[in-house]
């Protein structure tokens, strides 16, 4: 990504259809002048014991005439533009700001670029940024794409390293929507995995969807990594992936994205909560 410290997104996807580019890059200068660009959060649950762990940060745009715009098409715009730098600048400065009053043990994610961990000062230039919030590095976890790794993959797990030895969490996000290098999980430095909603759609329904998902949780247990599930938007996805052993998860059945003051009262709703 950008050379500066981390942008909260996923990665972008495509451009949106029928909008001239060039209105919008001017859109966008102005949506960061006024600080329009609004920073969400997607509640993560304990499987064990329901509870809220923490939350992950995602990019938000309500533009005046478009509506919502997400946060890979939001990216999109960015990188075109050549806005990517400040909108990471000012994504990651509004997130930090409603976490560092978050309590504890509420963690925070925060999904890295590939210009960002391509650049040899993000380590050193993340920490110094950390150090002038009220959160702890152990509260944050780095979340990086296939993508990012494709670029430049001596390059990432370098950054991972040093990232992990200040202090923070680090994990292989929306694995199983791309290659599944399991290369990645040998040599990154990683603490979690996240699953993709796709590893999950058909799960417990297809017995070679579930096969695949017991084989992965398998690897991960003998690797040492939790186990995080994105897209959960049944009871029935939700049971079946801790029957299996999945440690965290988060979606739709529990809770869209939301403000950062929303996270910890739900936090504070669910505490005791279990659910199996």
């Amino acid at each position: 990504m950008d050379s500066h410290p981390t942008s909260l997104r996923k990665p972008a996807r495509g451009m949106i259809p029928g909008v001239k580019n060039v209105a919008l890059d001017a859109d966008l200068l102005r949506a960061l002048d006024r600080r329009e660009i609004e920073v969400l959060f997607q509640p993560q649950f304990s499987s064990r014991s329901g509870a809220v762990v923490g939350a992950e940060a995602l990019a938000r745009w309500k533009h005046p005439t478009l509506g919502e715009i997400g946060a890979r098409d939001l990216f999109a715009i960015a990188e075109r533009a050549a806005l990517v730098a400040p909108l990471s600048r000012h994504v990651v400065a509004r997130a930090l700001e409603d976490a560092a009053s978050w309590p504890e043990p509420l963690n925070l994610s925060l999904n890295i670029t590939p210009e960002e961990l391509g650049d040899p000062r993000f380590a050193s230039d993340f920490a110094a940024l950390i150090g002038r919030c009220d959160l702890a590095p152990n509260r944050l976890m780095l979340e990086i794409t296939e993508d990012v790794l494709l670029r430049n993959l001596d390059q990432a797990s370098a950054a991972l390293g040093a990232l992990r030895n200040l202090g923070f969490r680090t994990a292989l996000d929306d694995f199983g929507a791309g290659f599944c290098n399991f290369r990645y999980l040998r040599e990154l430095p990683l603490d979690a995995l996240k699953l993709d909603k796709i590893m999950v759609d058909d799960i417990p329904g297809d017995p070679k969807a579930l096969a695949v998902l017991r084989a992965i949780m398998a690897l991960c247990r003998a690797l040492e990594l939790e186990i995080y599930a994105e897209g959960i938007e049944s009871e029935i996805q939700r049971a079946a992936i801790i029957s299996e052993g999945c440690d965290y998860w988060q979606g739709f059945l529990r809770a869209a994205p939301m403000k950062g003051h929303e996270v910890v009262a739900l936090s504070q709703t669910a505490r005791g909560q279990g659910h199996g």
